[in-house]
């Protein structure tokens, strides 16, 4: 490795929630740079989570964002090595800023496959699924964690 590391950048919190977590969400939607598109579109999703209501209890947009990314977020993860010839699949923990960033990404996914709604819609259902454990973007952390876990043999092959 040449040089030492890029040094981390410190991202400003977006201007409505106060938070870094959502202000990375957004550059994560973001495409082509069109970063007032993904504003619009996730505090959207933020606007129809307030409104909607579960168990006689309003819903707190922001706590159902970080609930929702806490729940999707894995712990660990399988990585591809090479020994003797063979590839392993060898589980391994996530580091918590990959864990953030898969979560972001697998969310994001999950909400643009599915069809026919506006994407502040399809973010604002995924999110509510994921806060309760339900969801595409849930199923595809519980196969990350399977995966891992059916690999738990090779584990002595990590470093």
């Amino acid at each position: 490795m040449r040089g030492k590391p890029a040094p981390k950048r410190v991202i400003d919190p977006d201007p409505k929630y106060n938070s870094t977590v959502v202000a990375k969400f957004i550059n994560t939607i973001m495409k082509s740079g069109k970063k007032t598109t993904a504003q619009n579109v996730v505090y959207g999703a933020m606007e129809i989570i307030g409104t909607k209501e579960f168990e006689d209890k309003k819903l707190v947009p922001l706590e159902v964002f970080n609930k929702a990314m806490k729940t999707i977020g894995p712990s660990v993860e399988t990585r591809s090595r090479r020994v003797g010839g063979a590839n392993y699949q060898i589980p391994r923990t996530v580091r918590p800023e990959r864990r953030q960033a898969l979560a972001f990404r697998w969310m994001i996914e999950a909400a643009r496959k599915k069809k026919g709604k506006t994407m502040a819609e399809k973010l604002a259902s995924e999110l509510i699924a994921a806060s309760q454990g339900e969801g595409d973007a849930v199923k595809k952390k519980q196969d990350v964690q399977k995966m891992a876990e059916s690999n738990r043999a090779f584990a002595h092959f990590a470093r």
